[in-house]
């Protein structure tokens, strides 16, 4: 069904066969689900994350991040565990890379999870020893001392990337938060420490409080559709901007939303909650969906679309920006049935 459509892409440095790369989750812990992801259509693979609390107990102890009440991606499926029950220790994840890399075709992509560039650095070399063939960076930090400014937190982000890419030769990507008060502005700035590729946005799960118990409360919600838009706006806006590739993360859910990633300019989209939730089959029916869509609508290659929305290339380039907001308002109008509508 694939064989009139061109739906490979390009990302970091590798031609893959289709857009779709199954993010850091714990399907990765199991080789059978990775052949499996492999069956099913995936291009890629991201393994699930090493944690820098794994590699260190200098410094940043577990409990510190406890307190925060925050966790990364669907990748931890509960807080961070205490080191000695974590399920793969930082030896079985080196080996878990070269028995991955035995049992698939596609390019194996490694995961570290952490804030410092301390035990990131020596253990980068060891992954690429291991045989990855990338490296996805997922820089977790929640700046909450008052005295420290956005300079400092921005330039920390860059001294771990400039950090890793002079010990090795793996493909960097930066996996980053949204909370930048110029994602453009980082996004060049991790170009120049030789970052590859940009995955946005992680998604930082928020503590909640239980009102009973009077204690932080913590429960994992997987995304849905509507957390693409914010990811879509900035991959638009970064389209030809930065010397990056461009991985959506967030929110990528069936074929619609992996078709506006990659009209935004997207090289690749990137989902775990879709495959958790519904099962790595689901990547098969969503390749599949693709190549319908685009036998309805006159594509013959993923080359052709993407981009072809981006900030650069719409008719209306504010509409990413003020603008749109300012008409969204002003085109509101109450609904005597309480429907919000906008003209």
């Amino acid at each position: 069904m694939h064989s009139d459509m061109d739906l490979k892409t390009n990302y970091l440095g590798f031609t893959l066969k289709n857009p779709l790369v199954p993010s850091a989750s714990p399907l990765s812990e199991s080789l059978d689900n990775i052949r499996r992801l492999e069956d099913a259509g995936a291009a890629a693979i991201v393994m699930h994350s090493l944690f820098e609390e794994q590699l260190t107990d200098e410094g940043h102890r577990l409990d510190h991040y406890l307190d925060y009440g925050t966790e990364s991606f669907a990748e931890a499926l509960s807080y961070f565990p205490p080191a000695d029950q974590y399920h793969v220790g930082p030896d079985q994840y080196l080996n878990h890379i070269r028995l991955a890399k035995e049992a698939v075709d596609i390019p194996v992509i490694a995961s570290l999870n952490g804030i410092s560039n301390g035990g990131w650095t020596e253990y980068s070399r060891l992954i690429e020893h291991a045989g990855a063939d990338a490296l996805e960076l997922n820089i977790y930090y929640i700046p909450t001392n008052p005295d420290m400014s956005a300079v400092e937190v921005e330039q920390r982000y860059v001294d771990i990337v400039t950090s890793i890419h002079q010990q090795v030769n793996l493909p960097l990507a930066v996996k980053l938060g949204s909370q930048f008060s110029s994602p453009a502005n980082m996004a060049r700035k991790l170009a120049g420490a030789g970052a590859g590729a940009l995955v946005l946005f992680n998604r930082f799960y928020q503590p909640d409080l239980d009102l009973q118990a009077l204690e932080v409360s913590r429960h994992l919600e997987l995304s849905s559709s509507s957390e693409l838009l914010l990811p879509l706006r900035w991959i638009a806006i970064l389209d030809g901007r930065v010397d990056l590739d461009l991985a959506l993360t967030t929110g990528v859910h069936n074929h619609v939303d992996v078709l506006k990633g990659l009209m935004a300019g997207a090289n690749v989209t990137m989902m775990a909650s879709e495959l958790l939730k519904n099962g790595i089959s689901r990547l098969s029916e969503i390749l599949r969906d693709i190549v319908v869509w685009m036998q309805e609508n006159g594509y013959e290659s993923v080359e052709q679309m993407q981009g072809s929305m981006s900030q650069r290339h719409v008719r209306e380039p504010s509409a990413f920006e003020r603008a749109n907001y300012m008409k969204l308002l002003q085109g509101w109008r109450p609904d005597p049935a309480g429907v919000v509508h906008v003209r």
